[in-house]
């Protein structure tokens, strides 16, 4: 989901020699990514009042505004760095959006959509419906689909965030950690728990619709 970093690379470096068109294909070819991340993150109530794309746009003037700051001090990968931002904006627009209506647009965790399953995340929900089923002779995709995002929204805010970090977005184990403060074995341990507890709610799911 998130650019290939070598590139990324290439343009801090000309940009921390002052190369203000770097910095413009830095951001630009960060958009998709950061709208994606914002997209999984927007619960159908805030996303009837907002665009995803005003909240990239926030993002981005932002990250223009703080560039400097950043190449000074790379301390986090760019993209982590981007994405940070962009959960601070999308929390403060669920704030925002709910005093505006005066009533809740839910609760502040439930920040997951209902995004389209790409078939590496269909192939572990799979997996995790049946452990002698192969992602070949699984039931209907839709039908799966819907176990595994009804699943998904039952789990503990911080166990649903790993598990769409790590496969909608496509961070490592090293990269979540690094977003989520914490070390990469306590990571580890959070997605592994994470997917026990999926693993859980599909098996009683499946079953009552068996």
């Amino acid at each position: 989901m998130w650019p290939a970093s070598d590139q990324t690379q290439q343009l801090i470096a000309q940009a921390q020699e002052g190369d203000d068109q770097a910095v413009n294909r830095l951001l630009d070819r960060h958009r998709e990514a950061v709208r994606r991340m914002i997209s999984l993150r927007m619960d159908r109530q805030l996303q009837q009042r907002v665009d995803a794309s005003d909240i990239v746009q926030e993002v981005l003037v932002d990250a223009n505004r703080r560039m400097a700051e950043y190449l000074r001090d790379p301390a986090m990968p760019f993209h982590l760095w981007l994405r940070q931002m962009a959960q601070d904006r999308l929390i403060d627009a669920h704030r925002r959006h709910r005093v505006a209506a005066k009533r809740s647009v839910e609760r502040e965790q439930r920040l997951v959509a209902r995004p389209r399953l790409d078939r590496s995340t269909l192939d572990l929900a799979a997996q995790l419906c049946d452990g002698q089923r192969t992602p070949a002779a699984a039931a209907e995709w839709n039908e799966l689909q819907v176990l595994f995002q009804s699943a998904l929204q039952q789990l503990e805010e911080k166990d649903r965030e790993v598990v769409v970090m790590r496969h909608f977005e496509k961070l490592s184990n090293s990269e979540v950690a690094a977003a989520l403060d914490l070390s990469p074995p306590a990571a580890s341990m959070r997605y592994l728990r994470a997917v026990r507890r999926l693993r859980e709610i599909l098996a009683r799911d499946n079953s009552s619709v068996s």
